[in-house]
């Protein structure tokens, strides 16, 4: 099998988001899509393990912004790269609350979907979580972003918990040196001993040479 070809798939970039109680969680994914025009629903695959998973198990609400192609790297690092279990994501950034409770961020986010759980599907290591759209709003006229884009314009890696990781495809043309948390590779033959990642601020001694 050619793993290559999955590189000519299409995804593109969103934060998904919910609360449980008094818990927010929110996270970025690359996979999201319309499946239905009536009864509008949305469906999106999650990893397992994300703490955003098991709150939209237990309240069954969550929200999709698509991100924009101007989006700050310090807003898709926060909410791609760390934890809703220890860090308040949304804090910092420009929000408002839907009418289920759930924050969702609207600084550099093209369009908002709040869904309600119609169906889960077990894929393995994701959930495909399919959505009824109960609410929606455009956020802005920018262009959302693509996976490519973020990866060829903002030189973004991926996480190995997105749907569409492969490692294959992380180390095509690497050279520097690469953040062992984010995937992010610093291009040059030097790394300065406070430097920190401008994707997931984790500090020099994280990035490993390549």
């Amino acid at each position: 099998m050619d793993n290559k070809a999955f590189f000519k798939m299409n995804y593109g970039l969103y934060i998904v988001s919910t609360k449980y109680g008094e818990q927010d969680a929110g996270c970025v994914i690359n996979t999201a899509t319309q499946v239905t025009a009536e009864p509008k629903r949305l469906m999106i695959a999650i990893n397992k393990e994300n703490h955003t998973t098991s709150l939209i198990e237990k309240s069954g609400l969550f929200t999709v912004v698509a991100f924009t192609q101007n989006a700050d790297m310090d807003l898709i690092g926060k909410f791609g790269f760390q934890t809703s279990k220890d860090v308040n994501k949304f804090e910092g950034f420009k929000y408002e609350t839907d009418e289920n409770g759930i924050k969702y961020i609207t600084e550099k986010t093209a369009a908002r979907f709040t869904c309600k759980v119609f169906s889960k599907i077990d894929v393995g290591t994701h959930y495909l979580f399919v959505g009824d759209v109960t609410n929606a709003q455009i956020l802005s006229d920018d262009e959302p972003m693509t996976y490519a884009y973020y990866h060829k314009v903002k030189k973004g890696g991926t996480p190995p918990k997105a749907s569409s990781f492969n490692e294959e495809k992380n180390e095509e043309n690497a050279m520097g040196f690469r953040c062992s948390v984010c995937g992010y590779v610093h291009n040059s033959d030097t790394l300065p001993e406070d430097f920190v990642c401008p994707i997931c601020k984790q500090p020099a001694s994280v990035f490993k040479k390549i």
